[in-house]
């Protein structure tokens, strides 16, 4: 098993935790805060906006099972790249489309995959591409959000929809 480590950020880390929690080769997903000055932040502090985290998704995956250009393929069709700090109504720059990653390596896999999929949108895409710093745990009740409240509103209106996309478009990634 060859261990590797991406963060990636697309509006609620709810949504994009559901679907990677589905994709073949994860060896955890993990709902968190990264990219802001705040040690130890909470969502409330995180949702103020003030602290500069992003609400992320800390994926350790098996790069023998699936690459990081794979990866990347499912999270610009499950998010809109093109939104500057918004995804959908989640408006603020906790809700950015960020990439974080490890090594001059990963950043080269992710500037390929930015040009790549850049065919696809009409408009600019504005993801942030951050070398990764501290990333921090969010709190209990967001990890496995999905699987644990899917018949709450948001789960159904939000969170299904992005879901079953990756399903649609990616059956063969499905773990």
């Amino acid at each position: 098993m060859k261990k590797e480590q991406i963060v990636l950020g697309g509006g609620c880390f709810w949504c994009i935790e559901a679907v990677y929690r589905n994709v073949k080769g994860m060896i955890s997903v993990v709902s968190a805060y990264t990219g802001g000055a705040r040690a130890n932040p909470t969502y409330e502090n995180v949702c103020s906006g003030a602290t500069g985290h992003a609400e992320v998704v800390d994926i350790t995956y098996d790069a023998d099972v699936i690459s990081l250009a794979e990866i990347l393929d499912i999270f610009f069709v499950i998010h809109d790249p093109t939104t500057l700090n918004q995804q959908g109504a989640d408006k603020g720059t906790q809700y950015r489309s960020v990439i974080y990653y490890e090594n001059e390596e990963q950043k080269k896999v992710i500037e390929e995959s930015i040009a790549k999929h850049q065919n696809g949108f009409a408009d600019t895409i504005v993801t942030e591409v951050s070398p990764l710093g501290e990333v921090y745990p969010a709190e209990p009740y967001h990890q496995n959000y999905y699987n644990l409240n899917a018949q709450q509103g948001y789960c159904q209106v939000v969170i299904a929809p992005k879901l079953q996309k990756f399903m649609m478009t990616f059956p063969e990634k499905l773990g």
